[in-house]
C-alpha cells in the first residue's frame, strides 16, 4: 500500500471509530453514509483485525456455503431487509463469466447474479455480549450484496476452511470502489407492440426479458400498463394490510427483495407482524415480520408507490404487488404462493382486491 492510500484508510478508520463513540450502536451502513464512504471500505480498514478479504471464483464461494449448515442469510436494499435461517440446501450455477448466475433452493432461497459480486470479507465482530462471524459480499460500489451469519449450530470448522480456501493475497486496508452508471432506458419505441407482447406472456419469468428487449424501465412499464395490466394502491397502508391479511388467514405468500447481485425470496406463511420506530437521525418507521426462522424489516417512510401488476401465464393471470421508492427503485414484491402449473389462489386475489386503489 502506498503512503497516500495508507493515510486515507487510516483516516477513514479513525473517523469510523469516532462516529461509533458518538453514536453507540450505529450500524455500519448508517456510519458509512455519514462518512461519505461505503460499507466495504469501512470493513477493509480492519483487515487483519477480525476481517479477512476473500476472493473468487464466486460460484465456488457460494457453493461452499452448503458446508456451513444452518446460517442466517441476509439480503437488503435501502428500504427492505430479508433474513432467513437455515442451510444452503441446493445450489445450482448456470452460465459463465458476466452471465453466470445461480439459484439457491431450500430454507434459504435466492437468485444470485455474479456479475455484481466484486469483493467479500470474512468478519468477526463483537455485538453486545456476542461474537458474530459472517461472510459478507459487496459490489464494486461497496454496497452489500449479501451477508451470511453463522448461528449456534453452524459448522465453524467449515467456516475456517472457507477462509483459508478463498483468502485473497491482497489483505490491505485500502479498497477502491466506483459508482455504477445507469444506462438510460428510453423505450419502448412501439407502445402498442410492447403491450401486445405483455398480453401474450406465458410465464411470469418472461417479463424481465420483455423489458430488456423493449429497453423499458420496470417502473415505466407499470405506467404504460396502467388501466390494462396495472393500477396504483395506497403505498403507506398496502404492505401492512397484505401481511395482516396473510397472517390472520394463514395464507402462504411470496416476498421478493434484493439488489443488483442477490434476490432473496420468502415462501410460506407469516405470523408475527409488528410496526416499530427507531433511528439515530430521526424517526424511522419499520414494518417487521418477526418469525422464528424468517424476519423482514421494511422502512415504510421509504415506500413511495405501490402497484398491483397482472401478468398472463399458461395457468391464468398471476398478480403481484410491487413497491417502489421515490427514485423508482424496486423495494419488494408480494405474490400469493403458487407452484408451477397451478393457478393463482383465489384467497390471494381477494387480498389484492381489498387493497385501496388510488
Amino acid at each position: 500500500m502506498n503512503t497516500i492510500a495508507e493515510s486515507k484508510s487510516s483516516s477513514l478508520r479513525e473517523a469510523w471509530r469516532g462516529i461509533q463513540q458518538a453514536k453507540p450502536g450505529i450500524r455500519i451502513r448508517e456510519a458509512a453514509k455519514d462518512l461519505g464512504a461505503s460499507e466495504a471500505e469501512l470493513l477493509a480498514t480492519k483487515a487483519g483485525e477480525g476481517v479477512v478479504r476473500l476472493q473468487g471464483p464466486w460460484p465456488e464461494l457460494l457453493k461452499s456455503f452448503k458446508t456451513l449448515g444452518k446460517v442466517m442469510s441476509l439480503t437488503r436494499n435501502d428500504a427492505c431487509i430479508l433474513e432467513h435461517k437455515g442451510p444452503f440446501q441446493d445450489v445450482n450455477v448456470t452460465g459463465d463469466g458476466p452471465r453466470a448466475m445461480a439459484t439457491v433452493i431450500g430454507p434459504v432461497e435466492t437468485r444470485v447474479f455474479f456479475h455484481a459480486w466484486h469483493v467479500a470479507f470474512a468478519v468477526t465482530e463483537e455485538k453486545s455480549d456476542r461474537i458474530l462471524k459472517s461472510i459478507q459480499v459487496f459490489d464494486k460500489s461497496g454496497e452489500a450484496v449479501t451477508k451470511i451469519y453463522l448461528q449456534e449450530k453452524s459448522d465453524e470448522e467449515a467456516y475456517r476452511s472457507i477462509i483459508e480456501e478463498f483468502r485473497s493475497p491482497d489483505q490491505s486496508a485500502e479498497l477502491e470502489v466506483e459508482p455504477y452508471t445507469i444506462d438510460p432506458l428510453n423505450g419502448p419505441q412501439d407502445r402498442e407492440a410492447f403491450l401486445k407482447e405483455w398480453s401474450e406472456l406465458k410465464d411470469t419469468h418472461d417479463f424481465f426479458g420483455m423489458l430488456r428487449r423493449h429497453k423499458v424501465h420496470r417502473y415505466h412499464a407499470l405506467e404504460l400498463g396502467s388501466g390494462k395490466f396495472t393500477y396504483q394502491v395506497d403505498a403507506q397502508i398496502t404492505p401492512k394490510q397484505i401481511l395482516d391479511s396473510a397472517s390472520s388467514t394463514k395464507l402462504p405468500i411470496m416476498i421478493f427483495a434484493g439488489n443488483r447481485g442477490n434476490l432473496q425470496i420468502h415462501q410460506g406463511k407469516v405470523r408475527t407482524i409488528r410496526v416499530l420506530e427507531r433511528g439515530h437521525a430521526g424517526p424511522e418507521h419499520w414494518l417487521n415480520i418477526l418469525d422464528p426462522d424468517f424476519n423482514m424489516h421494511m422502512r415504510m417512510d421509504f415506500v413511495y408507490s405501490a402497484w398491483v401488476v397482472q401478468k398472463p401465464t399458461t395457468e391464468g393471470l398471476v398478480t403481484s404487488v410491487e413497491l417502489f421508492d421515490r427514485e423508482k427503485n424496486m423495494i419488494a414484491q408480494f405474490f400469493g404462493l403458487r407452484k408451477p402449473g397451478i393457478p393463482e389462489r383465489e384467497e390471494w386475489r381477494e387480498v389484492v382486491k381489498n387493497l385501496r386503489a388510488l
